[in-house]
């Protein structure tokens, strides 16, 4: 290996010309900052050079991808260390809502509830608890925080990421980051880039302009890098015809070039697709085995064909970063003791502060002490903590809400109202006769039955199978020879944790809506014991059971004063929603519920955006989300008013599937043939109801409080810094309460771009007592008032006069002021 500085090979034409979304050196103010970074920055640590220099090619390879750990803590990944040079492993932990082992941890809220807070000196302290119990828990690199923008709300992953809104994703992921790295945990900022939906992942191409992509996706990633991230994650899709893990425009030119990176860059679990190019691209570790970077890699560095250098680059990126985190030199940092009362605290403050409350009509919120109260739904008797897949955390404990209303009502009933996991079949209903409520397999043998399934009613139902084991030990259940529950390819095969996916008793669940029709219909199951043998049971949903859980709920509401309905949806990673209306028989319930008992509260415990066709009948509504382990206490918290529900939607609510910035255009979602095509541009989110005059259910921003307040007196004015907004606002109510005012921005006249009608420019989180008022000031970036040029492939200053609106959402702007913009052509921010 040669002691002098390796010499790389020309970059590829896409960088050097700039098409698409090449990236060019930085300029203006980016240029300034990447020096005085480079300054600032030491060189490669003396430790870092001397062991690149004792590594063979044979172990620098195996730094380079993911190994199965010898000791596992049930984390996601595992990178072999180097024992005879003190290079130790890295274990990778899923993280989004807390610490994903194997061990207890920190339930925290989803991050789309913790967004919800406005609140970037929260996001912070979220990230300190799961940086210190990341580190409690054996754990040096925590796979997270996601920070791509809900494009569409149909994302299966839309709970696991922060907003709709670039700024506001960009203030959190930054926060966040600093918070987990504070502990001595890295972060691993996701999935870059344009992962925005979980339907076809592993192989959709997205088409995007660059203007598009650095005015929207990039964002966040950017603050991301800025605030020190120590690693980034490839993303499973293609950009304009390059997987993401190979892409050197972002790998390289965006990422390393333009903002400065000096991390590592792994990729997302089976996401790299060669050797050679995913190297020289940028991407350094591939997770989570060594397909691609193992002996392949070995074979093409022996055999020419990949230049040593290029490992070496990796294996030094790794190595800084785990020097910079104290995990070299043989005496690593002391890993601290978890904290659980803290991380309990931080998990209910976030819930209270993120809780959304989106209707409130007739006084139905706050509920009164001591009165009757109707409880309905699943998640009122079984809490729903957490999505599944990569965000599945083993909680200590989590209260039902039903747990904490008791004590607050003279008298609580609960209905189930929904049923998610079905009732025995009549005893007539095979022949032969089985046992379909507890049928066992013994370990290593096959159980087959043969027989028929007579369907009395002529109507729809829904199969529902509980079963042990992985998927493929599922048992196989044919229906006229049609097999209903394939065993699919896909990491949401694997994925659970959810309310939905597993029943009280631990079995897996999986369901098959279908309408078999009224006769006799072959049956064959098939069914392995595996190593301990196996249990499955089969039930279903029918029109009769659906009605019957409805009149149960509607009695119940009828005899309570109040009611609280809990509505469900269990997103998982994997799988993508088809429908933005709650699952299920829940809008009929919800109906007849609210008919029944016009105080009826609708909890909201769903992944993203819901239509609601029935909200007019309701007296309230509250989004919750996914509220982690202290999910209960805060949502009774909020729902008799010990806290102001201070949580604002991050991302628009449509008014069904057909209103939205991805309906009825395939070729914006899912795509078609392979191809998806960003073609609402820069208008993401809300910016796309303004430019289409399209009114939502509820607009960004949106979310009320048990108080009243007001706007006034606006200003604004251009400094060095950008530009400073101030306004006053007043709590015009008798109780305290939480206001989050927001700043948007209009277009620049002098920019010959097409831009938004406005765009969120700032906000201030504030609590105000009743009859308080305050002078509230927003300082608005140079980097929000600018546009990214695909001709000068820069940022662009939008100078002139500009309009600025405040107001509590998107759609409710009250205030309005201008102020004229000045300064250079050009303006990074």
């Amino acid at each position: 290996m040669s002691d002098t500085a390796p010499r790389f090979p020309r970059r590829s034409a896409l960088l050097l010309l700039g098409t698409a979304i090449a990236a060019a050196a930085p300029s203006g103010v980016s240029r300034a900052r990447a020096r005085a970074r480079d300054a600032a920055a030491p060189r490669p640590a003396r430790r870092v050079d001397g062991l690149l220099a004792r590594l063979t090619l044979d172990e620098k390879i195996s730094l380079l991808h993911g190994a199965t750990d010898p000791d596992p803590l049930g984390q996601a990944g595992y990178v072999p260390g180097v024992k005879r040079l003190g290079i130790p492993p890295l274990r990778l932990a899923d993280g989004p809502a807390g610490v994903r082992v194997t061990r207890h941890a920190t339930a925290l809220p989803a991050p789309v509830l913790l967004a919800s807070t406005f609140d970037p000196d929260l996001a912070r302290r979220y990230g300190q608890v799961i940086g210190r119990e990341g580190r409690a828990l054996g754990q040096d690199v925590l796979l997270s925080p996601m920070v791509n923008l809900i494009r569409t709300p149909y994302a299966g992953r839309n709970f696991e990421t922060f907003s709709e809104d670039p700024l506001l994703s960009a203030h959190l992921v930054a926060a966040e980051i600093e918070g987990i790295q504070g502990e001595g945990l890295v972060a691993t900022v996701k999935h870059f880039a344009l992962n925005n939906q979980e339907r076809d992942r592993m192989s959709v191409d997205v088409r995007v302009d660059e203007r598009t992509l650095h005015e929207t996706e990039l964002r966040g990633f950017e603050a991301a890098v800025a605030a020190g991230t120590g690693a980034v994650m490839g993303a499973y899709n293609k950009v304009d015809g390059t997987f993401a893990c190979e892409h050197e425009a972002l790998l390289t030119g965006i990422l390393r070039e333009r903002w400065g990176f000096t991390g590592f860059v792994m990729s997302d679990w089976s996401a790299a697709h060669s050797t050679r190019a995913s190297l020289l691209a940028g991407l350094d570790l591939e997770m989570p085995d060594g397909t691609h970077f193992g002996t392949a890699l070995a074979t093409a560095v022996r055999d020419g064909g990949v230049p040593e250098a290029y490992v070496d680059r990796a294996v030094r990126r790794i190595l800084t970063v785990m020097d910079r985190f104290g995990l070299l030199g043989g005496s690593p940092p002391p890993r601290p003791d978890r904290d659980a009362r803290a991380g309990a605290a931080v998990a209910r403050e976030v819930a209270e502060a993120g809780a959304t409350l989106l209707r409130n009509v007739r006084g139905t919120l706050p509920l009164a002490e001591g009165t009757t109260v109707a409880l309905i739904g699943p998640t009122a008797a079984r809490p729903l903590v957490s999505g599944g897949g990569s965000a599945h955390v083993v909680p200590e404990h989590a209260d039902s809400p039903l747990d904490a209303v008791r004590p607050r009502a003279a008298r609580v009933t609960w209905a189930l109202g929904e049923d998610a996991f079905g009732k025995p079949f009549p005893a007539d209903a095979f022949d032969p006769a089985f046992d379909t409520e507890a049928q066992r397999v013994a370990a290593g043998r096959t159980w087959t039955y043969e027989g028929t399934l007579t369907v009395a009613e002529d109507e729809e139902w829904t199969l529902v199978l509980h079963y042990t084991g992985t998927p493929p030990h599922r048992p196989r259940v044919l229906l006229d020879g049609e097999d209903l529950f394939p065993v699919a390819p896909g990491w949401s095969e694997y994925f659970t944790g959810g309310l939905l996916t597993h029943a009280e008793d631990g079995l897996s669940v999986r369901r098959r809506t279908l309408k078999p029709g009224r006769g006799t219909h072959r049956l064959s199951v098939t069914a392995q014991g595996h190593d301990t043998g196996g249990l499955f049971r089969l039930r279903r949903i029918t029109a009769a059971t659906r009605a019957e859980d409805v009149a149960h709920a509607v009695r119940a509401a009828r005899a309570a004063r109040d009611v609280v309905l809990f509505a469900y949806e269990d997103a998982i990673e994997g799988q993508d929603r088809t429908t933005v209306a709650l699952p299920g028989n829940q809008e009929r319930l919800i109906e007849a519920v609210t008919a029944a008992n016009a105080r009826t509260t609708v909890v909201l415990n769903t992944s993203s955006a819901t239509s609601m066709p029935w909200l007019e009948r309701t007296g309230a509504v509250l989004q919750m989300y996914y509220p982690g382990q202290e999910g209960a206490a805060a949502t009774a918290a909020v729902l008799y008013g010990d806290t102001d529900p201070g949580g604002r939607l991050t991302q628009t609510f449509p008014t069904g599937d057909d209103r939205h910035p991805v309906a009825g255009d395939p070729r914006r979602y899912p795509g078609v043939d392979g191809t998806e095509l960003y073609t609402e541009g820069v208008h993401v989110g809300h910016r796309w109801y303004d430019a289409q005059d399209v009114r939502p259910l509820f607009p960004f921003g949106h979310g009320l409080s048990y108080t009243s307040f007001a706007y006034g007196d606006p200003d604004a004015r251009w400094t060095a810094d950008g530009l400073e907004v101030a306004f006053t606002v007043r709590n015009t109510g008798t109780r305290d309460g939480v206001d989050v005012p927001q700043v948007y921005a209009g277009p620049s006249p002098d920019l010959r771009l097409g831009q938004p009608v406005r765009v969120l420019a700032g906000y201030r989180r504030l609590a105000l007592r009743a009859g308080e008022e305050r002078r509230v000031g927003v300082r608005v970036e140079p980097r929000t008032l600018s546009s990214w040029d695909p001709r000068a492939h820069d940022w662009v200053l939008g100078t002139g006069l500009r309009t600025l609106w405040i107001g509590a959402s998107s759609g409710d702007l009250r205030l309005r002021t201008t102020a004229r913009v000045t300064g250079p052509d050009r303006s990074a921010g």
